[in-house]
């Protein structure tokens, strides 16, 4: 058995044969998540539900087309998470900083009414989010040797505490929203983070020197300008927000376009910085397809939040012994399965190691995956009223699952292989535009969704997606040259 070596300033104790400092990331980003899908699970029947509902009575369509674009902003956010780690604080402070804006932000749309404090809620836990997904993601890579074989279970089992918090935070954001209101939810989002914080702080020490130090700090003569970029950004987000200036239906569309003309100036600047080698940025151009399938699947797969939220609370049947379950319970219902696979998927990898299928080739299979789970709802297209059983949909949401722990584990895996060591987390904002993207436009596709449309709109989505896996899978041999080594 080859004998694995901590990377410098990583302690050498493990757990279940891996660095210490898992643990600590792992726990974080379990509460993290648990606020995140806790809130976003009832934001958009916050938001269409009527007044007597104890909503704001926007239009359905409106509801999850800023659903869509918030998510897309949270990732879009994330450059400048990862701008501040590499320049100026570090990975590690940023996610601390991070837990702490997200947790005002849902303290935010726990206690402000009305859509100033959907505002202002939403705009902290966007940035709050984008400093800590990126760091928290990074952080992790940074306490693997280059080439170690246990980064993609390491990577899994990171996976498995986002959904752990994915799972309970619909159960208890749900249970709050149906019983004693909207705002409670949230209350208990707020809470969450407040508990992941909080252990966070206490297990700093497990993380060792990891991400303490920006790679590439910011000259002293640099900053003033820097603050300058950074509040006018603020400013740009707080004018968005609250002046009416894009109207809230064209918001998942507008995110949209920022994402993609942001990250073709994100990889320009990657391949073209001096600071990059040759043989970085080969692996930057093997990136770029990979960037486009991840884009495709999270386009489905961020429909849980979208069009799901909403056949969930129109299509599906779920009463249970008599007792009807809140309908943000849809969001519970794929963390199950990957609770119960991503175990099995670790363990798989690991014990697999060089001989498992190469990247390009499980992105391939988690984008075609992820297409036929979106057609296997035809089966129950054009029916009537709540006539879907819930049985029958986490069924379908274990496609989701099984398409999802063959690309996402792997993506966040290979983008800090991949990385040009002076861009590390920003390039794993990089990846978090692409997820960006596809949520923005998990947003832009819901508008064109309707109980009518059903059949077209499955089949449509499901089919185009699958086309894509295709052409990486047909694409696998070059990627694989271009990525020089990294399997």
């Amino acid at each position: 058995m080859t004998e694995t070596v901590q990377p410098a300033g990583v302690p050498d104790r493990t757990v279940f044969g891996h660095p210490v400092g898992l643990s600590n990331l792992f726990g974080v980003e379990l509460w993290e998540r648990f606020s995140f899908y806790g809130m976003i699970l009832i934001l958009g029947y916050y938001l269409y539900y009527s007044l007597e509902q104890g909503g704001l009575g926007l239009p359905q369509a409106t509801a999850t087309g800023i659903v869509g674009a918030y998510g897309g902003t949270v990732y879009l956010s994330t450059v400048l998470g990862g701008w501040l780690a590499d320049r100026v604080l570090g990975m590690e402070r940023m996610v601390f900083y991070g837990g702490v804006v997200v947790m005002l932000g849902h303290i935010a749309l726990a206690v402000l009414p009305g859509l100033s404090g959907v505002a202002v809620g939403l705009v902290l836990v966007a940035l709050g989010s984008g400093a800590l997904k990126a760091n928290a993601s990074s952080l992790l890579g940074t306490l693997y040797a280059k080439g170690d074989p246990r980064a993609d279970g390491g990577f899994t089992l990171f996976y498995l505490g986002i959904n752990l918090g994915a799972f309970i935070g619909p159960l208890v954001t749900g249970l709050l929203q149906d019983s004693v209101g909207f705002h409670f939810g949230f209350g208990a989002a707020a809470i969450g983070m407040a508990l992941g914080l909080v252990q966070y702080a206490a297990f700093r020490r497990n993380l060792g020197t990891a991400g303490k130090q920006p790679p590439n700090p910011l000259p002293a003569t640099a900053r003033p300008k820097a603050i300058g970029i950074g509040l006018a950004i603020v400013v740009v987000l707080a004018v968005v927000a609250f002046s009416g200036v894009v109207p809230l239906a064209a918001l998942p569309r507008v995110t949209s376009v920022v994402l993609l003309l942001a990250s073709i100036a994100y990889f320009a600047t990657m391949l073209s910085s001096p600071k990059v080698t040759p043989s970085e940025r080969t692996k930057v151009r093997a990136y770029i397809p990979l960037f486009i399938a991840n884009a495709a699947f999270w386009s489905l797969f961020q429909q849980i939040f979208t069009v799901l939220a909403v056949y969930s609370d129109e299509r599906m049947n779920w009463s249970i012994g008599g007792w009807t379950a809140p309908s943000s319970w849809i969001g519970s219902l794929e963390p199950i399965w990957i609770i119960i696979l991503s175990p099995v998927f670790a363990a798989m990898w690991t014990r697999l190691g060089r001989a498992a299928p190469s990247t390009p080739r499980k992105f391939s299979y988690g984008v075609i995956g992820m297409g036929v789970a979106f057609l296997a709802f035809l089966v129950f297209a054009g029916g009537t009223g709540r006539s879907t059983p819930a049985i029958a949909v986490l069924v379908i949401l274990g496609l989701f699952a099984v398409s999802e722990l063959m690309l996402s584990p792997i993506g966040l895996s290979v983008t800090t292989k991949l990385a040009p060591e002076s861009f590390r987390a920003q390039m794993m904002a990089l990846y978090f535009f692409s997820v960006g993207l596809g949520t923005s436009m998990s947003g832009v596709l819901a508008q064109f969704y309707s109980v009518e449309s059903e059949f077209a709109y499955f089949g449509v989505n499901g089919l185009v997606v699958i086309v894509v896996g295709l052409v990486v899978f047909a694409l696998g041999p070059w990627i694989s040259r271009h990525m020089e080594g990294v399997h």
